[in-house]
C-alpha cells in the first residue's frame, strides 16, 4: 500500500506530486489516458506564470512541471480512474485497466472543464484566437475587435475585462435580455466599447488557422449573417470534474468540493481535494499550483499523524501481550 495517490495531471496534481515527492511520500499520480496535462494543454503561450518572463508555451510548462514531479520520484500512470472507495483508512482506486491501486491518503485535482459551443471548429481553433480564458490570453488581442459570447456574471466580467486591451467587444447573447447581475450588466452597458448581439448564437467560427469571424444566426427569425472579429472568448461556465465523488464527498453550493477553510481537507478524513475542482472563482494556473502545495502539506501532516497513532497503538498492544 502506498502513502498517497493523486488524482489529477494539470497544475494542482503536480505540484502536490513535487511536494510530496520531496517528503519521501513516493506518490502515485493518475494522468487521464486521454486530458493529460490539464487546460494548459490546449493554451499556446502562458505569459502569467510566475519565473518565465518570456513566457511559455502550456503544453511545454506542464512538460517542465511533470518532469519536475518525475525526478523526485513521482510514479505516472497514464489511465483514467472509473471508480474509488474512499470512506474508510485505506483509499482504493480503481483504473480503465482493472487495477486497483491502495493509499493512506488521496488528493484529488482533477479540475474543471470549461462549456463549449459544441461546434467542431472549436478544437482546430483552441489557441488560435478562440480561448475560454479572458485573463490569460487577453494580453493578446490589443487594438483588436473580439466577442464574448454568454450573458451571466462571467460574460460581463470578461467582456469588461478584455476593453483594457481591445478595441471593440462585442457580447452575443441568445436571449434578448442577461442572467447577469444588475451591478455586472450596467457596468457592462455602461462602457463604450461593448456593443450587444441580442437573440444570436454561435453557428459557426469562421477561419482556417485562426479566428477571422463567426457565422451568427438570430434565435428568432433564424437568418444568419457574418460577424467578423480577430478572436472569440467563450463564457458560458465551466463544470468542475467531480463525478467520481459524488455522493462520497460534501460539495458547495457550486458544485466544487467542499473543504475545511484554507485548507484541503475535505468531508472525509485522509481524503484532500486541489486546484479548480475546490475553486469557482479564480482558476488560474498559479492558484491551482498554490493549492497543490496546500494539499500535499496537508496530505503530509495526515500522514504523520497516522503514523504517531499506530505507533502509539502498537506500542500499547505490545505492553499488553508483555503484560500478559
Amino acid at each position: 500500500m502506498r502513502d498517497i495517490i493523486i488524482i489529477g495531471s494539470g497544475p494542482a496534481g503536480f505540484t502536490a506530486a513535487i511536494y510530496a515527492a520531496r517528503a519521501e511520500l513516493k506518490p502515485l499520480l493518475i494522468a487521464s489516458s486521454v486530458e493529460i496535462g490539464g487546460e494548459l494543454m490546449n493554451t499556446t503561450e502562458v505569459e502569467n506564470f510566475p519565473g518565465f518572463p518570456e513566457g511559455i508555451m502550456g503544453p511545454d510548462l506542464m512538460g517542465k512541471l511533470q518532469a519536475q514531479a518525475e525526478r523526485f520520484g513521482t510514479e505516472v500512470v497514464y489511465d483514467d480512474v472509473v471508480s474509488l472507495d474512499i470512506d474508510g483508512p485505506v483509499k482504493r482506486v480503481t483504473l480503465g485497466n482493472g487495477e486497483t491501486h491502495e493509499a493512506s491518503a488521496l488528493i484529488y485535482a482533477t479540475g474543471s472543464a470549461y462549456r463549449k459551443l459544441g461546434l467542431p471548429e472549436e478544437e482546430l481553433l483552441s489557441g488560435h484566437g478562440l480561448s475560454w480564458c479572458a485573463t490569460c490570453d487577453g494580453f493578446f488581442f490589443r487594438q483588436k475587435t473580439i466577442a464574448v459570447v454568454g450573458g451571466g456574471d462571467s460574460a460581463m466580467e470578461e467582456a469588461t475585462f478584455l476593453t483594457r486591451f481591445a478595441d471593440k467587444v462585442y457580447v452575443i447573447h441568445r436571449r434578448d435580455s442577461l442572467k447577469a447581475s444588475k451591478i455586472m450588466q450596467q457596468r457592462a452597458i455602461d462602457n463604450e466599447k461593448i456593443e450587444f448581439v441580442w437573440n444570436s448564437e454561435v453557428a459557426a467560427i469562421v477561419g482556417e488557422t485562426a479566428v477571422t469571424g463567426v457565422t451568427l444566426r438570430d434565435t428568432v427569425t433564424g437568418e444568419e449573417r457574418l460577424l467578423e472579429l480577430d478572436g472569440l472568448f467563450v463564457a458560458i461556465g465551466n463544470d468542475p470534474r467531480t463525478h467520481l465523488v459524488h455522493g462520497k464527498l460534501e460539495l458547495t453550493a457550486e458544485g466544487t468540493i467542499a473543504v475545511d477553510g484554507r485548507t484541503s481537507k475535505t468531508s472525509l478524513p485522509g481524503v484532500f481535494a486541489a486546484g479548480d475542482v475546490i475553486d469557482p472563482h479564480y482558476r488560474q494556473a498559479i492558484t491551482a499550483a498554490g493549492s497543490g502545495t496546500v494539499a500535499a502539506l496537508d496530505a503530509e501532516h495526515y500522514l504523520a499523524a497516522l503514523g504517531n497513532e499506530n505507533a502509539a497503538e502498537a506500542l500499547l498492544e505490545n505492553e499488553f501481550v508483555a503484560v500478559d
